[in-house]
């Protein structure tokens, strides 16, 4: 690989990450303009996720975490796994009904940011991570990338599902 593709995942990865932990700090704690957790919680039962404060902290967690994990580049497709859950469920319970752009709150920016956190967790850290420094590296493979993302799509998946259950007209079937 060229110097310049380590670079570029650098920045990818630094600024994915850092955003997503931005955002998961603003749930969990209140940084950044956020409400915290219980305003959060507040958010997250309006929306039909009960309770609110443990979906509101599963979310503020897993963006925290998994930015900072995308952000140093540790643990391989960890990080970008969960970001892409949390993108998942936030797309199709808050964004999906308002169309395609963030300019109408659409699905714009949770699908862009869940579509580089999959290209960044099929492409490895690179070599400028903690990964590659500590040797992590070998240890992630194209299949086990695949597999995290496969389980960060389930959970996201199975989160809507559960939404979308409690969002059903009276007498619908499910």
């Amino acid at each position: 690989m060229t110097e310049g593709f380590h670079d570029g995942l650098l920045i990818a990865r630094v600024v994915l990450g850092l955003l997503i932990a931005a955002h998961g700090a603003q749930k969990l704690f209140g940084w950044f303009g956020g409400h915290g957790l219980a305003g959060t919680a507040g958010f997250f039962e309006q929306l039909g996720f009960r309770p609110g404060r443990a979906f509101a902290a599963a979310a503020g967690a897993s963006e925290f975490a998994g930015g900072l994990l995308a952000a140093l580049g540790l643990f391989g497709p960890v990080g970008p796994a969960l970001v892409v859950s949390v993108m998942i469920v936030a797309a199709g319970s808050v964004h999906w009904h308002n169309g395609l752009f963030a300019a109408t709150s659409g699905v714009e920016v949770p699908l862009l940011y869940g579509a580089v956190a999959a290209g960044l967790a099929l492409t490895g850290p690179g070599r400028y991570s903690l990964d590659a420094l500590t040797g992590l590296s070998a240890l992630w493979t194209t299949e086990l990338a695949w597999g995290a993302l496969a389980l960060g799509i389930a959970g996201g998946a199975a989160n809507l599902a559960y939404w979308a259950r409690r969002h059903a007209p009276v007498g619908a079937t499910a």
